[in-house]
C-alpha cells in the first residue's frame, strides 16, 4: 500500500517547494539504482520516492492530494461522473489512467441522441462517436529520457508498448493513436496520452538541451592539468583539464547534451571542483608550510571585511 508522499520524503505538509526539492534530491541520490546495483530495497525505495515527488513537486497535484481528490499513487479518487484507475509496468513505474468521459461528453452524447430521435430514429441506433482519450503518467529514468528507450505499460487485459523518444522532456505528452477507449457505434477509438515524468540523476542535471555535471578533480590535476575521464549520458569520454584550473571553472563538451528537434545536440558543461585526499597528507602539509609564506595571495579579496 502506497504511503503518504510527505512521509516518504520526510517533510511536513507545509514544506516549501525548495524544501521538497532538496529532500527529494538528497534521498534520490542515496537510493538511486545506479549507485546501488542489485539492491532491490534501494530500487523499491527510489521508485517510492519518485512517485511521492511526482505528486508534491507539481503544485496542482499537491493541492489536489491535500484536498483528497487524488490518492497517494496520484490516481483519482472515485467520483460519480467518471472512472479513474492506474496500472503498473513490469519495473514498477506508475501509469495513472483516466478515460475522459465527463459531463461535457455525456451532454454531447445525449445531444446527438436527441437529434437522432427528433429525426425519427429508434433506440439510439446510428450514433457514432469517437472513443475517449486515456491519460497515463510514465516515470522514466533520466538517461532513458536523454537517450530514448522502449517501455511497456501493463493494463488490465492488455499491454501498451511506448517508445520514449530520444531527448524527451519532463512533462512532455506522447500520443498513441487509437490506443484509448473504444468508439461508440463504430466510431474511431480515442488515443492514449502518455505524460512523461523524468526522475532526477545523481550526477547529471538538465537545462533545456544542455547537460551539467560537477566533476571532482585532484589538486595535482587542477594545478598541472591533464587528461581525465568525464561521464556523459552516452558513456565516459576523455577531456583535457588545462593547467591552473580552479574550482568553479567550466569546461564544455560539444554535442554531448540532449538531442534537439532539428536533430542537433546540446552541450555538456563540466564544472570542476578540487577535492583533497580524505586522509591527511603530512608531505603535502609540509610543502605548503614552506610554500605559502613565499606565495601569499588572498582568494577573498573584494568580499569586504568579515
Amino acid at each position: 500500500m502506497a504511503r503518504n508522499p510527505y512521509e516518504v520524503l520526510g517533510v511536513k505538509k507545509e514544506a516549501s517547494e525548495d524544501q521538497i526539492r532538496a529532500a527529494y534530491r538528497k534521498l534520490a541520490k542515496r537510493f538511486h539504482p545506479d549507485l546501488n546495483p542489485g539492491n532491490k530495497e534501494a530500487e523499491a525505495r527510489f521508485k517510492e520516492l519518485s512517485a511521492a515527488n511526482d505528486i508534491l513537486s507539481d503544485a496542482d497535484k499537491r493541492a489536489r492530494f491535500d484536498r483528497g481528490e487524488i490518492d497517494e499513487t496520484g490516481a483519482e479518487r472515485p467520483q460519480y461522473h467518471r472512472w479513474h484507475g492506474f496500472a503498473e509496468g513490469p519495473s514498477g513505474e506508475k501509469y495513472h489512467g483516466q478515460p475522459d468521459i465527463d459531463v461535457d461528453d455525456l451532454e454531447e452524447l445525449f445531444g446527438q441522441f436527441g437529434q437522432f430521435r427528433a429525426r425519427g430514429g429508434e433506440g439510439g441506433a446510428g450514433i457514432r462517436l469517437r472513443g475517449p482519450d486515456h491519460h497515463y503518467v510514465l516515470t522514466v529514468d533520466f538517461l532513458d529520457a536523454v537517450n530514448g528507450a522502449k517501455k511497456r505499460i501493463d493494463l488490465p487485459g492488455r499491454t501498451l508498448d511506448v517508445t520514449v523518444p530520444e531527448g524527451v522532456a519532463d512533462g512532455q505528452v506522447l500520443r498513441l493513436k487509437g490506443q484509448g477507449g473504444a468508439g461508440i457505434g463504430g466510431g474511431p477509438a480515442g488515443d492514449a496520452l502518455i505524460e512523461i515524468r523524468v526522475a532526477p540523476h545523481p550526477v547529471f542535471r538538465r537545462d533545456k538541451d544542455d547537460i551539467h555535471v560537477d566533476l571532482p578533480v585532484t589538486l595535482a590535476e587542477a594545478v598541472l592539468g591533464g587528461r581525465i575521464s568525464v561521464p556523459t549520458p552516452t558513456g565516459p569520454v576523455t577531456m583535457t583539464v588545462p593547467p591552473h584550473s580552479n574550482t568553479g571553472r567550466v569546461l564544455r563538451l560539444r554535442g554531448k547534451g540532449v538531442k534537439r528537434a532539428d536533430g542537433t545536440y546540446g552541450d555538456e558543461y563540466v564544472t570542476l571542483k578540487i577535492v583533497l585526499p580524505d586522509a591527511a597528507d603530512e608531505e603535502l602539509a609540509k610543502f605548503l608550510r614552506e610554500w605559502a609564506p613565499k606565495h601569499a595571495y588572498d582568494p577573498r579579496r573584494g568580499m569586504g571585511a568579515a
